[in-house]
């Protein structure tokens, strides 16, 4: 089972998974447009987040305009700025600067407003102690009126591991755990670095390793999935969940659940 997508970096859009033609939930894709150039679709059934992930542009939905949007060179330069559209609408990405833009998309049904999502909603938190310490972004989480959707991103220090203790949300047992498909976008600084992304289900009918590198995307449809990042090099990860019940609720895996019990009493260490 190969799990693991490869991206070169095409110009224009490229669509990097397609729930319907793979069985699963999401769909992602990753747009590069030169100044003045655009993009434009219909959500047929669908909601959408467009995550800035580097360059100014301006998108258009309906009778809403969301001008010059955009702060980063790059996804290691501070935090992001993203647009929620609702199910059905359209929308339009107007390039003001070089720009490159994540496309996350799930089916979803009802109506709304589109939605800015500015830095400065951005929730920041850090995760872990030691070296499985990491910095979480909630991009769409709680701030946001989805109907599917959850989006963020994680920072690991060189070196660091994170999505740890490796946790899981494939099984629908609220309110211990969420059932949740998940896909993981990767950036490496300095690129040529790499991390490592492991799958696993407790019977280990599937326990795969991958070597992660710039521009790689993971898709994990069940089990648990801890990251590392190799030394030396900063390791970031866009993250994607889709589900019936919109709700972030992972669970550990019992063998290794005993570290994030350890993480109080280390933050308290001298």
């Amino acid at each position: 089972m190969n799990l693991k997508l490869k991206y070169d970096g095409e110009e224009g859009y490229s669509e990097l998974r397609q729930a319907e033609r793979d069985g699963g939930l999401i769909d992602f894709g990753l747009l590069r447009l030169e100044p003045r150039q655009d993009f434009g679709e219909a959500l047929d059934g669908k909601e959408a987040v467009l995550i800035l992930m580097s360059g100014v542009g301006t998108v258009e939905s309906g009778g809403t305009t969301f001008k010059d949007i955009g702060q980063r060179t790059s996804v290691f330069a501070g935090k992001a700025t993203a647009v929620y559209l609702p199910p059905g609408a359209d929308y339009r990405i107007k390039a003001v600067s070089r720009i490159e833009v994540a496309v996350v998309k799930a089916a979803a049904s009802g109506s709304g407003d589109p939605v800015l999502i500015s830095p400065e909603d951005v929730e920041v938190k850090s995760v872990g102690q030691w070296n499985w310490k990491r910095d979480v972004h909630n991009i769409v989480l709680g701030n946001c009126p989805a109907v599917s959707l959850l989006v963020g991103e994680t920072f690991n220090p060189p070196g660091n591991w994170s999505s740890y203790p490796p946790h899981k949300h494939d099984v629908d047992d609220l309110p211990w755990e969420s059932k949740l498909e998940e896909i993981y976008h990767f950036r490496v600084n300095p690129e040529q670095g790499f991390g490592i992304q492991r799958i696993y289900t407790a019977d280990r009918s599937l326990d795969e390793i991958y070597t992660v590198e710039n521009g790689d995307t993971v898709i994990i449809p069940e089990g648990y999935h801890p990251v590392a990042a190799a030394p030396g090099y900063q390791l970031y990860y866009l993250w994607m969940l889709a589900g019936d019940r919109r709700v972030m609720r992972p669970n550990d895996d019992p063998a290794h659940a005993w570290v994030k019990a350890m993480e109080s009493l280390l933050a308290n260490m001298p």
